[in-house]
């Protein structure tokens, strides 16, 4: 992996305005304005990491938050309209619209491939807009939010959610240590409705299944990575003990499924749905609220090793991340997602 780093050194245009030279993690150097205000996130995990970072930067939502993820994210940000995504998926947004919001920074976070710095490269070109991206890899994720904090002017916000993240990987690494493979769980994530979208082994999806002590039973093959879509019959022959999924429709309907029968997590009674509230706990998008679903997770699969109280857990996350303060009630809805066994 790259070593991202910001190059923070001042350099004079015309008149008195500077501006910052920063390496993204493409290895582009782009100069951006040396006071930031107005930020439009390229996708969903550029959307959360915004969030967390400098509500106050933000233009708008790639996808405008639901009225039940609103609750858990502080006005005036989670009031925001959708201007659409530059990246991934459904690409919705368009140069007019990237103009139209006249921002300082377009910033993206999350994978770091040729295409994805082509696409930087080529909506910069387009718009003079400067664009950053960061390295969203777990691995590289408490780098990524200094650098981006840097950027932004908000180096002890980021310092305290960067620290968070080091924190939560340092504890899961003690406490894993002594579990030897032949005793981890084999998980298979679920996506979609009908359960048969994975992300394979090193997609950023599904990263936070090792980070979290399991084992992905989806294998990357030759020429295959990131997500992939497979048969019931690759399913039954990996033979997860657990799935995990985010999507509330394959989790009610699959115990009524008779081809899911023969997954020794299903027979096992061991398919849980992750919490979703205000984003999705593994990979809804794959941003910072991975955080908290690495706990989550590390509990699910050794609670013996993680004892503590996730909604204890939640709740601080929740307040430093989010910058919410959930009571009980709310922390009923958000963990009223978490459900495990078989589903309607």
């Amino acid at each position: 992996m790259r070593q991202l780093f910001v190059v923070l050194a001042l350099s004079l245009f015309a008149g008195p305005v500077s501006a910052a030279e920063v390496t993204d993690a493409t290895g582009r150097h782009v100069a951006v304005a040396d006071r930031i205000a107005r930020v439009i996130p390229a996708g969903p995990p550029a959307s959360v990491l915004l969030y967390v970072l400098a509500p106050d930067k933000m233009v708008g939502w790639t996808v405008a938050p639901n009225p039940a993820a609103r609750e858990f994210l502080a006005p005036p940000a989670r009031d925001l309209a959708a201007i659409g995504r530059l990246t991934g998926r459904g690409d919705t947004a368009n140069i007019e619209v990237v103009l139209n919001a006249k921002p300082d920074l377009i910033l993206d976070f999350g994978t770091v491939s040729p295409t994805f710095a082509s696409l930087a490269e080529r909506v910069q070109q387009q718009t003079g807009v400067p664009y950053l991206l960061f390295d969203g890899r777990l691995e590289n994720t408490a780098a990524s939010i200094r650098q981006v904090g840097a950027v932004l002017g908000v180096g002890p916000r980021a310092e305290l959610i960067a620290r968070y993240v080091e924190e939560t990987e340092a504890l899961l690494d003690a406490r894993l240590k002594d579990i030897p493979a032949s005793a981890r769980h084999r998980v298979y994530l679920a996506r979609q409705q009908n359960g048969l979208e994975t992300g394979l082994t090193g997609s950023i999806n599904t990263e936070i299944i090792e980070r979290a002590g399991g084992i992905n039973v989806a294998l990357r093959g030759a020429g295959r990575a990131g997500l992939a879509n497979v048969s019931i019959e690759q399913v039954i022959a990996w033979a997860p003990d657990t799935i995990i999924t985010g999507t509330p429709g394959f989790y009610d309907s699959y115990a009524a499924s008779s081809v899911w029968a023969p997954v020794p997590a299903v027979s096992g009674h061991r398919v849980y749905l992750a919490p979703r509230l205000p984003f999705g706990w593994i990979d809804d998008p794959p941003s910072l609220n991975r955080a908290v679903g690495m706990r989550w997770m590390a509990g699910l699969l050794y609670p013996d090793k993680f004892p503590e109280d996730i909604r204890a857990v939640a709740r601080s996350f929740f307040k430093l991340f989010y910058q919410v303060d959930p009571d009980d009630a709310a922390l009923d809805r958000v963990l009223a997602g978490a459900r495990a066994g078989p589903g309607r």
